[in-house]
């Protein structure tokens, strides 16, 4: 396994980095409109976190709070999928 120690001006650019990647590739989570969407987007953010954890050592705490807004709407939307169903 590697690790590496990131110093301030790393994590500056790592931050941005997936800011960046986040606002081309990404919708807010209150902006899809199915949990398929939802599941896609968080997946996809998921594979993205581990890929940074694994080469950097180092994920923003803002990155896992993204990834809970991204479960919490696709709880949100299943849970209204299974209002409307019944």
């Amino acid at each position: 396994m590697y690790f590496c120690t990131v110093n301030a001006y790393e994590k500056i650019r790592i931050e941005q980095e997936m800011k960046a990647f986040v606002s081309k590739s990404f919708e807010k989570p209150s902006f899809c409109r199915n949990a398929e969407q939802v599941r896609y987007y968080s997946a996809e953010w998921r594979t993205k976190i581990a890929a940074y954890e694994l080469r950097y050592n180092f994920i923003p705490v803002w990155a896992y709070t993204l990834l809970e807004e991204y479960q919490a709407q696709e709880n949100l939307l299943a849970e209204k999928k299974q209002t409307y169903s019944h």
